[in-house]
C-alpha cells in the first residue's frame, strides 16, 4: 500500500508541475510520516548522508570543468580538428559533428553542454555549406547525448553511487559502446549524405590533421588526464574530477587564452627569431610528451614501477627536445645549443605573465561568470540526486524492491525477458525524468532482480545509461530537445521530427548493447577484473 501511495503522490505532483526534486523529497516525506514505521528523523539522518557522498562529491567537479572547457575556446579547436580528420567524406562536415561532440564528450560527461558547446558553432558551419537546418539539428541533438555515455558521465558517477559499483569499471565499460555509437551515426550520415548529395569537405592534407590536433592538443589532453591518471593509480575518480576542473580552468585562462585578463596576448610575440621560435616549440614538445606518457605508459608497460616509467619518458623527451631542431628544421650540431637556449625567453615572459596575472584571473569576470554558471547546474542537479536518493531509501526501508524482486521470479522471468521490461520502464520514464533523478528512483528497484537472474552490474549500468541518452531526445521532456531548440530557433516540435532518424539509429543501438554484453564488459574485465557484489 505504501508503495501505491508513494508513486501515486510522485506522479501527482509531477503532473501538476512541481519540481521533480520537491515530487521526490516531499511524497517521501509524507509517506514516512503518515503511513511508514520508519521515524521522522531518518529524513535528515539520509539528507546529510547524500550530501556526504565521496563518490558524488565528482559531479561538481566534472561540472565546473565541462563549464571552463566550453567558455574556454576548447570546442572551436576540436571541431576544427574533427573536420581536418574526416571532413573529406561526403557529409564529412555532419561526420565531423559527431567526431567533435565524442572528443567533447571526452571532456564534459554532460549531454547538454555537448550540444551546446558543438552545436553552437557546428549547426552554423553546416547551414553555410548547405545542410538543411533540420539535417544539422537532427544531427547534433543525438551526437550531444553520447556526453553521457562516453567517460567521464556524470550519469555514471550517479549510478555507481546508487549501487555501490565501481566509478573507474563503468567509465571504463563506457569506452566501446561510446565508440559504437558514434560509428553508427557517421555511417548513417554517411549513406543520407550519399543519396541527397550533400557536400565534402576539401582534403587539406595530414599537415592540417597534425596542426589542428596541437591546436585542440591542450584540451584534448584532458582526457588523458582521467582516463590515464584513473587506471595508472595516481588518483580516484572523485579525485580525477577536481584536478579535471583545475587543469581545465588553467588551460582556459593561461593556456588558449580565450577567457581571463590574458585574452588576446599570444605565446610568442610577434617579432620573435625563428631560433627561439624552434627552441620553444622544442621544448614544448619535449614537456607535452613527458606529461602524456606518465599518465598512459601505465597502459604500455603495466608492471613496471612510477619511477622506472618516469627515467623512461624522461629519456625520450630529452631525446626529442634535443632531436626536433635536428630533424626537423635542419639545425646543424654546433648551432643546437644556442637554438635551444634562445627559446628560454619566451617561457620566461609567459611564465612572468601567469604570475602576476594569476590573482587578477581569479576573479575576472569571465572566470565569475563560469563559476556562476556552474554554480546554478551543481545546485540544481545535487538538490534533485539528494531528494532522488531519500526517495530511494523510503523504497528500501519499505522493502519494495525485494518485493517487486519476489514477484518477478516467481512470474518466471529470466535475465532475457527482465532486461526487455527494463528498457521499457526506462524508455518510458527518460520521456519524463532528469537521467539522474530517473536513475536514483529505478536503480535500486532493478538492481537486486538483475544480481538474481547473474546481469553484470556493469553490463545493466550501462543499458540504464543509454536508456538515459534515448529519454534525453525523445519528447516532452528531452532535455537536449529544448538545448536544441533554444540554439537553432527552430521550435519543440521541428526538432523532435529532425531528430527522429537518428533516434532509430539510437534505438538500434541500445537493442546491440542489451543482448551484447561484451561490448560493456570487455575493456573493465581486461583492465580490472569483474565487479564483485557483496550484498
Amino acid at each position: 500500500m505504501e508503495a501505491g501511495i508513494l508513486f501515486v503522490l510522485v506522479m501527482v505532483m509531477l503532473f501538476l508541475g512541481v519540481p521533480i526534486a520537491v515530487s521526490l523529497g516531499l511524497s517521501s516525506v509524507l509517506v514516512i510520516a503518515f503511513f511508514s514505521n520508519d521515524s521522522m528523523s531518518s529524513v535528515a539522518l539520509q539528507l546529510f548522508t547524500s550530501s556526504q557522498n565521496y563518490t558524488l562529491l565528482a559531479i561538481p567537479f566534472f561540472i565546473l570543468a565541462s563549464s571552463f572547457m566550453s567558455t574556454g575556446g576548447v570546442a572551436r579547436r576540436i571541431i576544427r580538428f574533427a573536420i581536418a580528420s574526416v571532413g573529406h567524406f561526403k557529409g564529412g562536415l555532419a561526420i565531423a559533428s559527431v567526431l567533435a561532440c565524442m572528443l567533447f564528450a571526452a571532456l564534459s560527461g554532460s549531454s547538454p553542454a555537448t550540444v551546446v558547446a558543438i552545436g553552437t558553432i557546428a549547426i552554423a558551419g553546416m547551414r553555410q555549406v548547405g545542410y538543411t537546418r533540420d539535417f544539422a539539428a537532427g544531427v547534433i541533438c543525438n551526437a550531444g547525448t553520447l556526453g553521457i555515455l562516453i567517460p567521464p558521465s556524470i550519469v555514471m558517477v550517479v549510478y555507481a553511487a546508487a549501487t555501490d559499483v565501481s566509478v573507474g569499471r563503468m567509465f571504463l565499460a563506457g569506452v566501446i559502446p561510446g565508440i559504437v555509437a558514434g560509428l553508427m551515426l557517421m555511417v548513417t550520415i554517411y549513406i543520407m549524405a550519399r543519396i541527397r548529395n550533400l557536400p565534402a569537405e576539401d582534403w587539406k592534407g595530414w599537415g592540417e590533421v597534425v596542426a589542428a590536433g596541437k591546436d585542440a592538443g591542450w584540451g584534448l589532453f584532458l582526457i588523458v588526464i582521467i582516463i590515464g591518471g584513473i587506471y595508472g593509480g595516481v588518483f580516484t575518480p572523485t579525485e580525477a574530477a577536481a584536478v579535471a576542473a583545475v587543469y581545465s580552468g588553467f588551460v582556459a585562462l593561461f593556456v588558449y587564452r580565450d577567457m581571463g585578463p590574458l585574452k588576446g596576448i599570444d605565446w610568442i610575440p610577434e617579432g620573435v627569431s625563428d631560433r627561439a621560435r624552434i627552441g620553444f616549440s622544442a621544448s614544448v614538445y619535449a614537456v607535452s610528451f613527458l606529461l602524456v606518457w606518465l599518465m598512459l605508459s601505465f597502459f604500455f608497460i603495466p608492471g613496471v614501477s612510477l619511477s622506472t616509467r618516469s627515467q623512461i619518458g624522461f629519456g625520450i623527451a630529452l631525446a626529442m627536445f634535443i632531436l626536433y631542431p635536428i630533424l626537423r628544421h635542419g639545425i646543424g650540431p654546433g648551432s643546437l645549443p644556442g637554438v635551444l637556449l634562445a627559446g628560454l625567453p619566451i617561457w620566461g615572459r609567459n611564465l612572468g605573465l601567469m604570475i602576476s596575472r594569476f590573482v587578477p584571473a581569479l576573479i575576472h569576470h569571465d572566470t565569475h561568470k563560469v563559476l556562476v554558471d556552474s554554480s546554478r547546474t551543481i545546485i540544481m542537479l545535487m538538490f534533485i540526486i539528494v531528494n532522488a536518493l531519500l526517495f530511494a531509501h523510503v523504497l528500501t526501508s519499505e522493502r519494495i524492491p525485494d518485493a517487486i524482486t519476489e514477484w518477478m521470479l516467481s512470474m518466471g522471468f529470466n535475465w532475457f525477458t527482465f532486461l526487455i521490461a527494463v528498457n521499457l520502464l526506462l524508455l518510458l520514464g527518460g520521456q519524463f525524468m532528469e537521467p539522474s533523478g530517473l536513475l536514483l528512483i529505478v536503480a535500486p528497484v532493478v538492481f537486486p532482480i538483475a544480481m538474481q537472474l547473474g546481469i553484470d552490474p556493469i553490463h545493466l549500468g550501462i543499458i540504464m545509461v543509454v536508456n538515459m541518452e534515448i529519454g534525453m531526445i525523445t519528447p516532452p521532456i528531452g532535455l537536449n530537445l529544448f538545448v536544441t531548440s533554444g540554439i537553432t530557433g527552430m521550435t519543440l516540435v521541428q526538432v523532435v521530427i529532425a531528430a527522429a532518424p537518428f533516434v532509430a539509429v539510437l534505438f538500434l543501438f541500445l537493442i546491440i548493447v542489451t543482448y551484447v554484453p561484451w561490448l560493456s564488459t570487455a575493456l573493465p574485465y581486461a583492465l580490472m577484473g569483474p565487479e564483485i557484489i557483496t550484498r
